[in-house]
């Protein structure tokens, strides 16, 4: 149970780590503002428990900054050790293959890729040059981001350097509040295997899709190497870190944003919107129907046993673009 002198020592802290980190400093007041007039207005007596307490405080804080990744959390348990903390993400990272949770060859010679997080190449390095040199020599390739929330920037490095040349290109900056500093991503000059260069990439995406995963589509559709499919993402573009209130309270504060090299802006609140939009559930469809008519297009050039077994599985799967 949560009574007033603890509410009042956790909006305290909270308050200051957004005075002092949060990525918009004026907004960081304007929310200080809020969540005072909310305490002086009896808006949170009634939050006694822990869990109603914190979805409160982000749903005040949104209010005001409308970013998707400030958010308050409570856990019944004692935070852990970074320690502790390191080992649950290495455990959680082998439940969910690192966030490959899918690596096919679909009908027609296409790759498949759900990618459903993105660890850091640390920890997953070797599971992404995995898959890509498993999909390298389809004739085109589908990244379902559609159940993605994102992850590490570095990750989407390593994946849109095996998309694009070996010249490396600018991918994104990340402005950082405290301490005051602009981080460059670049793609890497070197990846172990072969690069899926000149053949079709299509992206899925969902109003679920977030933040770095927003960030790998803007990427592609900025730099025209892939078609986006499905719906328009969520809208998230600034990243930061968890930060202690007390043993049982914190909060995601993001302290930076991006800044996309061609546009020179970012995605925040409105979202990367599709090449092709169609409904989450039919993005997958789309995207390999139009993988197979390119598949198509190309076999003839391929000798005539490869190119009938190609044209078998096409017809099987969608028999009216075989003509």
């Amino acid at each position: 149970m949560l009574d007033a002198s603890v509410r009042t020592e956790i909006i305290e802290t909270l308050l200051s780590k957004l005075r002092d980190l949060y990525v918009f400093p004026e907004i960081a007041l304007q929310m200080e503002a809020a969540v005072r007039q909310h305490m002086h207005d009896g808006a949170y007596d009634d939050c006694t428990e822990g869990a109603a307490f914190a979805q409160r405080l982000t749903e005040h804080l949104r209010v005001v900054c409308h970013d998707l990744h400030l958010e308050v959390f409570y856990v019944e348990r004692e935070a852990l050790t970074r320690e502790e903390e390191r080992y649950e993400q290495i455990k959680l990272g082998e439940v969910q293959h690192f966030g490959f949770y899918k690596v096919e060859r679909l009908a027609g010679n296409i790759g498949y890729l759900d990618i459903r997080a993105l660890y850091a190449p640390d920890l997953a390095g070797e599971v992404a040059v995995a898959a890509m040199n498993f999909v390298a020599d389809t004739y085109a390739l589908i990244i379902d981001l559609r159940l993605n929330h994102g992850g590490s920037p570095e990750m989407i490095a390593l994946l849109c350097s095996y998309l694009l040349p070996t010249r490396p290109v600018h991918l994104n900056t990340i402005y950082w509040r405290v301490p005051e500093r602009a981080d460059q991503f670049w793609t890497l000059p070197y990846v172990p295997g072969k690069r899926y260069l000149e053949k079709p990439v299509y992206v899925l995406t969902s109003s679920e899709t977030f933040s770095g995963a927003e960030e790998l589509a803007y990427n592609l559709k900025n730099l025209k190497r892939a078609t986006l499919i499905g719906e328009t993402t969520r809208g998230g573009a600034h990243p930061g870190r968890i930060h202690r209130l007390n043993p049982h309270f914190s909060v995601y504060i993001p302290s930076g944003r991006s800044i996309n090299p061609i546009t020179g802006t970012n995605w925040e609140g409105s979202g990367v919107s599709p090449d092709i939009a169609v409904p989450r559930m039919a993005a997958l469809t789309t995207a390999h129907r139009l993988a197979c008519q390119h598949m198509l297009a190309i076999s003839q050039t391929l000798p005539l046993k490869a190119c009938e077994a190609l044209h078998k599985e096409v017809q099987d799967v969608w028999p009216d673009v075989i003509q």
